[in-house]
């Protein structure tokens, strides 16, 4: 069994399986802590207890040697989880060399040992929560009715620009890792209606933040009928539901971590919202110096969200600076219905929106438009199937994109998005 099922198994004879998180030795005692995914365990190897092959593995074994023991489980407060387990044997599975990483370490030491750093507790809280965060997303939108569809990762058209892209040889064709599954999606919507992939995305950026991965994975629903505004909604709604189920089902983690219960239990709608223009007259009163058509960077975000206790929305956002498929807002034609959800204390963009320019002619004026004032012509034939989608049956519609590696980096307070993902891919980073 697991070692937080073998705590609940007081007085009781158990055997388990795990790797050697801690040793040290008093006298006649090893004193053996182990660890599996569900925590670790302090277990007594007294020479007098077991036989002279368990005596002899206990002392041989070593930091990161995979073991198994069986033994009674007692409680005893002086022990790291309150629980001991007095040995009555002990086998080594495999006894490690000894192991690379130390307590203290450099940060790039620790992501080239990458492979062995995801042992460590925390990393191994992240993970399951990881896992657990991608559930409850699936788990939300299947009870909303929506299906899972599976787009290619392999394309020859952008998403939405067609810009940073990383390029592939694809049997001696130029084609690229997609950036976005929304176009996908798009073709997907009169098939099922409302639609989401959860997919890895490549961008093919220089950026190096705190907030930036050149491979990610990004949860996209895509709905028919769906304006601006229901668009939010849903939204929001999907982003409580994770906070709520994370609250509910991960309280060892949280406490691992050192996260705000009361403040991830209060991420319920409604999310506040504010206009580009609104966003831009704030920031400026806090001594930022932007005008309008300007992006907000690392900077501007955590003076957006830096009081904040639960994510907000920047909507109508203007029209040069988001992607040329956004809806142009009937209120202002200077701005889209466009938004972004701007997760608390300035971990930055999680989810970004737009209502779908669904109307042909309007679509292709608006490619003609960014191709005019960018100089970057579209390949047209790329994007034929694609506009294919708005001559046979458009309809109205919406959809956003999430990137799960920044929801997860901010529900469990990470300083880096590195750490919200196994194997980070950075412009810096390829190994292991």
């Amino acid at each position: 069994m697991h070692i937080k099922e073998a705590e609940k198994e007081t007085g009781k004879r158990v055997e388990l399986a795990g790797w050697v998180h801690r040793k040290r030795s008093s006298g006649g005692i090893v004193f053996v802590i182990i660890r599996d995914r569900t925590g670790i365990l302090q277990v007594a190897v007294k020479k007098n207890n077991v036989d002279a092959r368990s005596w002899q593995a206990a002392e041989n074994t070593t930091v990161e040697s995979s073991v198994k023991v069986e033994g009674v489980v007692k409680k005893d407060p002086r022990a790291p989880s309150g629980y001991e387990l007095e040995a009555t044997a002990l086998e080594n599975v495999q006894v490690s060399e000894p192991f690379p990483i130390t307590e203290y370490q450099s940060t790039e030491l620790l992501l080239d040992k990458r492979h062995l750093w995801l042992r460590s507790r925390k990393m191994t809280g992240v993970m399951i929560a990881r896992a657990h965060i991608f559930r409850y997303a699936r788990e939300f939108l299947d009870g909303e009715g929506f299906f899972e569809i599976t787009p290619p990762t392999i394309t020859l058209a952008g998403g939405e620009t067609g810009s940073n892209l990383f390029e592939v040889s694809y049997f001696g064709r130029k084609a690229y890792l997609t950036e976005s599954s929304q176009l996908y999606a798009e073709a997907m919507v009169p098939v099922l209606e409302n639609v989401y992939s959860l997919v890895p995305a490549y961008r093919a950026e220089q950026s190096r933040t705190t907030k930036h991965l050149a491979e990610l994975w990004m949860l996209e629903p895509e709905m028919a009928y769906y304006d601006s505004e229901q668009s939010m909604k849903l939204q929001e709604r999907m982003v409580s539901h994770i906070a709520q189920r994370f609250v509910k089902e991960e309280a060892d983690i949280i406490e691992l971590l050192g996260l705000d219960r009361k403040e991830l239990a209060g991420i319920k709608p409604p999310f506040k919202r504010m206009s580009y223009e609104q966003a831009i007259e704030l920031l400026n009163s806090k001594g930022a110096k932007l005008k309008w058509g300007d992006d907000f960077g690392v900077k501007e975000e955590m003076m957006l969200t830096e009081d904040e206790k639960k994510p907000i929305f920047i909507t109508d956002w203007a029209k040069e600076i988001k992607a040329f498929y956004a809806y142009v807002n009937p209120k202002d034609t200077r701005t889209v219905l466009s938004d972004d959800m701007q997760a608390p204390h300035g971990h930055g963009e999680i989810i970004g929106g737009t209502q779908r320019e669904w109307r042909l002619d309007v679509l292709m004026q608006r490619m003609r438009d960014v191709e005019k004032s960018t100089g970057v012509k579209f390949n047209m034939a790329n994007y034929e199937w694609w506009l294919d989608l708005r001559r046979y049956g458009s309809v109205p519609h919406s959809g956003f994109g999430m990137g799960m590696e920044r929801v997860i980096k901010w529900l469990l307070n990470l300083d880096h998005i590195r750490d919200a993902i196994p194997f980070p891919r950075m412009s810096n980073r390829l190994y292991p």
